[in-house]
């Protein structure tokens, strides 16, 4: 099998802003706190015990015991929330959709990147407590996102109409989903098993958020993983405070506005509103906006003076929620958290808002980029092997990829540059002779230079077809090598979900990547399953 390594930055998959992070270009430096290693985790865990108030670790544990009443869980969990209480306990943290059945491979990616950090730092700190937490984005709306998954190439939808947050959406419905997926799944023991997790996840729980939770924790809690719903009223007290300065004074817009001037060289994750902040009910969640010297619900009727809004904000905050630019100051708040785990586009509006929490004075928290990974099986490898493909070259765009390969594998080089620095030579002695005489000779001279050097090139782009049509057989097997690891010219991780390949492995198939990954690490795991 190949065995070279391919960086994020080399990817090709990664932006020019998560590149430059990961090199740690000074421009950017001032948009985060620590970059992520694990020395640097000292200096985080004295800023936040130092800024932390441990009064929010009460209601969290609270609103965790409460939200795990109904569900089987492991010692290592139930010992993590008790430890939660504790002021040396801090969390690294991911957050997800509720993409149905976990959506695509990256989400197992974030929460093993996740459970693998604590894991790191309890060796390098053993006097403190490490929780890993998956922070369910259960106030989303965005239900066409999360509603469907692919299997083996076949999109499965849920279609259901939504309109709210999505962790608050009826279950209802996917019994008949159910009876179409299972179809594709076979007879195998390891079919029984995920037949038998979506079932108990999704048909034996009234709210997706319920479902994500047990799916998660039967996935992970062996090892410890505590799932948060923060769409909870004793959550949000604490953030009354910061969602109150956003209605009166639109910090954040203002913060993260100037941060978008000092990014002009790259492009922009998110855009702030001028209050980041929705208004929620269980079929609705839309933007606040102030209009007319009122706060109105966007695509309502509904609204609110000053004084009215800022009394339901105090009596009622499960009704108000963070929108991106927000929830990560939530997150911060009611959270120990020292880092957050994500994909390049999550950490990319991180960047956005380190000068919101210096203006709110909270602790920025590290940004670490997840864990990648290129699941793989030996057959591939061997083939790789058998069309001498490096990693390098099956990461390559398809177009690219096709050209390299044709150089590669010709009996002759497809490359006409030593005739057109004979034919460059040829035209020198030429103008030097031009030089000598009229004019309108030197003219003569490069219109047919132009001329014939434009030959060579479209003879050069000729022969490169004509090799492609002669060794079509070989390089339709790189395309079709390519076109298994990256479906759709895209990410496996991307892509594919996690039930076609516990097809394969079935219950080995976590611990295998809770070996192999190492979350400090910067470039794509590949991994022979």
């Amino acid at each position: 099998m190949p065995t070279d390594c391919i960086s994020y930055q080399n990817s090709g998959y990664f932006s020019k802003l998560i590149q430059d992070y990961l090199d740690q270009k000074s421009e950017l430096q001032p948009l985060y706190n620590h970059f992520p290693t694990l020395e640097n985790f000292e200096k985080q865990i004295i800023e936040k015990q130092a800024n932390f108030d441990n009064a929010n670790r009460i209601p969290l544990v609270e609103v965790l015991n409460k939200q795990y009443q109904n569900i089987e869980i492991s010692d290592s969990t139930t010992q993590n929330i008790a430890l939660l209480a504790l002021p040396n306990t801090f969390t690294i943290t991911t957050g997800h959709q509720l993409n149905l059945f976990s959506g695509p491979l990256y989400f197992l990616y974030k929460i093993i990147s996740t459970i693998n950090l604590t894991k790191e730092l309890k060796l390098k700190y053993p006097t403190q407590n490490f929780v890993p937490i998956y922070w369910m984005a259960t106030e989303d709306h965005d239900f066409e996102e999360i509603n469907y998954f692919n299997f083996k190439g076949k999109k499965f939808r849920w279609n259901k109409d939504s309109t709210g947050p999505v962790g608050r959406l009826s279950t209802e419905g996917l019994a008949e989903f159910f009876e179409i997926y299972t179809k594709d799944l076979g007879t195998s023991t390891n079919a029984a098993v995920l037949k038998t997790l979506f079932e108990e996840a999704y048909l034996k729980h009234e709210k997706l958020a319920d479902a994500t939770r047990f799916l998660a924790n039967s996935l992970f809690a062996d090892h410890g993983l505590v799932i948060l719903d923060a769409d909870d009223a004793d959550l949000k007290r604490a953030f009354i405070p910061y969602m109150k300065e956003e209605l009166q004074s639109q910090t954040s817009f203002k913060a993260v506005q100037e941060t978008i001037e000092k990014l002009k060289n790259y492009t922009v994750q998110v855009n702030p509103r001028e209050i980041n902040l929705f208004y929620i009910e269980d079929e609705l969640r839309e933007r606040i906006v102030f209009e007319n010297n009122k706060y109105s619900v966007n695509n309502t009727k509904i609204s609110f003076s000053e004084e009215e809004i800022l009394k339901l904000l105090e009596s009622n905050p499960e009704k108000f929620s963070p929108n991106v630019i927000m929830r990560p100051l939530y997150q911060e708040i009611i959270l120990p958290n020292l880092c957050y785990i994500g994909g390049g586009g999550e950490i990319a509006y991180w960047l956005e808002l380190k000068a919101f929490f210096d203006a709110v004075n909270i602790t920025f928290p590290m940004l670490l980029i997840r864990n990648s990974v290129l699941l793989t099986s030996e057959k591939q490898n061997n083939k790789a092997d058998k069309l001498n493909l490096s990693w390098k070259d099956l990461f390559t765009k398809p177009a690219d990829l096709i050209n390299t390969i044709t150089h590669k594998i010709s009996d002759f080089p497809i490359d006409l540059t030593p005739q057109k620095e004979i034919l460059e030579k040829q035209f020198q002695y030429l103008f030097e002779l031009a030089q000598q005489t009229d004019k309108s000779f030197t003219g003569a001279v490069k219109a047919q230079e132009i001329k014939q050097t434009k030959g060579l090139e479209n003879l050069e782009k000729r022969l490169l077809k004509a090799q492609k049509r002669k060794l079509n057989d070989e390089l339709q097997r790189v395309v079709d090598l390519q076109c298994e690891l990256f479906p759709n010219q895209g990410l496996q991780e991307r892509q594919a979900n996690f039930s076609e390949f516990y097809l394969e492995k079935g219950e080995q198939l976590i611990p295998l990547l809770m070996q192999k990954l190492q979350p400090l690490e910067t470039h794509f795991s590949i991994i022979t399953i």
